[in-house]
């Protein structure tokens, strides 16, 4: 539906090939790693032709390379030209923009992206926004329980602490289990109670992108008629979801990480049946539908999950989050899911010659395009000092959970040169 020649139109935007650069292909030592380890790139070069011009509609600087897409995704040029085209457009005539026709195509997107309808579909900032719209809509009362995971992102770990020390819930964790999808089920029901109501995990955990068995969890909650809630930040753009197919009644993300949209952009998916049951905590304009008035106290909440949407916003970077979901889409959520999965095994394979400890499950449905590894010889913090300033690598430091580890996440415009690269920094880090 899609095939909208996103793509097409990038390319012919850059007339000429640029290739990868000379810091990206400099790599020798870290190729020999890759065919060593059994990880050389799958198809033919034609396949890695593609993926290179696919890389030059990326304004994203090679300078260095850039693989942290966990913490920000880098947008596509037709994302940021949509920005910038509706921003003068809007500022010629000073109009907010905000129409009901661009929020049904975008949110059209957001249902082909999440696997729901657009209707189940709000805005938001980011996924902590929309964490906090789920977790203080809630009715929950003191005494009441929420599962989690230790290995939460800090957005779907202090919204739900500040509840906690606000009302009296009680927070009640597992630790994530690389052992089987089901250990992860078992330890989440052995932790269920007369008084638990709500499991709030990720689907992709931001620590070592462990691809949680959201679907079967979604089965053990609706079993325990449970509210079941996923923040999704580090899957949707990544590979295709499907949430109507998990059984959440909420599930939320950012348009600014995998989906690789403008900055300050999320999506909040509310199930239909639970929009009463997760209540509009900020109301506004656009909140509500029909006539109001403060006389007679008339006040209708909006019947879709707009409500959770108030006031003027920045629609010039919704039309962007739209590009971008277009890009993905006409793409193929399937073939992203595929070359991120064969970068991060290509990774993961030549981190084990180099006798690194993964931290990442090595199961290929319970990895996603994050791996997370440590170095007995050099910590966290020096590791990644050291492969930003001798070879000019952007990664980041996970502490969450403990793990203490490095994060190398991984996306379309990432190539096996640049893994080439990451395992020539860390071959060095052993010997520094």
């Amino acid at each position: 539906m899609y095939r909208r020649s996103f793509i097409k139109q990038g390319l012919l935007a850059w007339s000429q090939y640029r290739g990868i650069s000379a810091l990206a292909s400099s790599t020798d030592a870290g190729e020999q790693i890759i065919s060593a380890a059994g990880g050389a790139p799958p198809g033919n070069s034609e396949d890695e032709a593609f993926w290179n011009k696919l890389r030059n509609q990326f304004p994203l600087t090679r300078e260095r390379i850039y693989v942290n897409n966990g913490g920000l995704g880098p947008s596509p040029t037709v994302s940021i030209q949509a920005v910038h085209d509706r921003i003068d457009e809007l500022e010629e005539i000073s109009e907010k923009g905000h129409s009901p026709k661009l929020w049904s195509s975008t949110k059209e997107k957001a249902g082909h992206v999440l696997g729901c309808r657009p209707e189940e579909v709000a805005f938001t900032r980011n996924t902590t926004e929309g964490i906090n719209i789920v977790c203080n809509g809630l009715p929950l009362k003191a005494g009441d329980e929420v599962i989690t995971s230790t290995h939460e992102h800090v957005g779907n770990t202090i919204t739900w602490l500040a509840r906690q020390k606000r009302d009296g819930i009680v927070i009640k964790v597992f630790e994530p289990s690389t052992a089987s999808a089901q250990e992860n089920i078992d330890r989440i029901e052995r932790l269920i109670g007369s008084r638990t109501r709500v499991i709030s995990i990720s689907h992709v955990t931001t620590t070592t992108g462990q691809v949680l068995p959201v679907k079967e969890i979604g089965k053990l909650a609706a079993r325990h008629h449970l509210q079941y809630f996923i923040d999704g930040a580090q899957a949707a753009g990544m590979m295709p979801v499907d949430v109507t197919d998990i059984g959440c009644h909420a599930y939320a993300t950012s348009g600014h990480k995998w989906l690789l949209g403008p900055k300050g952009t999320g999506l909040l998916y509310v199930r239909e049946s639970a929009l009463d049951s997760i209540d509009a905590k900020f109301v506004g304009a656009y909140s509500n539908t029909g006539p109001f008035d403060m006389r007679t106290g008339e006040f209708h909440l909006h019947p879709t999950a707009q409500r959770y949407e108030y006031g003027t916003v920045n629609a010039p970077l919704f039309c962007g989050l739209s590009a971008s979901m277009a890009f993905l889409l006409d793409l193929g959520l399937q073939r992203v899911q595929r070359r991120n999965h064969a970068l991060a095994t290509a990774l993961m394979n030549g981190l084990d010659e180099l006798g690194a400890t993964v931290l990442s499950p090595r199961h290929p449905g319970e990895h996603s395009s994050i791996v997370t590894f440590k170095l007995k010889q050099m910590p966290r913090d020096p590791l990644q000092k050291f492969l930003a300033t001798q070879f000019r690598i952007r990664a980041r430091g996970i502490y969450e959970g403990g793990l203490e580890g490095l994060r190398v996440s991984l996306h379309i415009y990432n190539s096996f040169a640049e893994v080439s690269r990451v395992l020539e920094g860390v071959g060095a880090a052993q010997g520094a």
